[in-house]
């Protein structure tokens, strides 16, 4: 119903300003400034890299004459804060094929669902871009 919407919205931005008066709303926590630049760019690079992942292990599961190999592998990240770290940890997560087992400062540990898949991690597209994302 109406009112019900309206209350929703209404409670929403009480939420809102209560959390901003109260300094709870930082960089890290709502990165509001990454909006439009992941919106415009890495956002769609995103989804073109999921589908293409998709793609790959689908025939995999398909064509039991593709190989699997499965295998941890183990980078360091170009990302310096933990909102970057985390942006990058998920988006491999995402893409299907590979997900973070371990996520560090120091260190990623990925399992991948081929060997191809998980030489590719290490100073790939998807880091540079991550950095490039965390720098805004």
């Amino acid at each position: 119903t109406p009112f019900l919407v309206f209350a929703g919205v209404g409670c929403s931005a009480a939420i809102v300003l209560i959390s901003r008066r109260m300094d709870l709303v930082d960089r890290e926590g709502h990165p509001i400034h990454l909006a439009w630049s992941a919106l415009l760019s890495y956002w769609p690079w995103l989804a073109k890299e999921i589908v293409k992942s998709a793609w790959d292990v689908t025939r995999r599961i398909l064509s039991p004459s593709l190989p699997i190999s499965p295998t941890l592998v183990e980078f360091v990240p170009s990302q310096q804060t933990d909102l970057g770290l985390v942006i990058h940890a998920n988006s491999i997560t995402l893409t299907p094929g590979t997900i973070a087992v371990e996520v560090g400062h120091g260190a990623f540990l990925v399992h991948a669902l081929t060997r191809e898949g998980a030489a590719g991690l290490a100073g790939s597209e998807m880091d540079r871009r991550c950095s490039a994302l965390e720098s805004l």
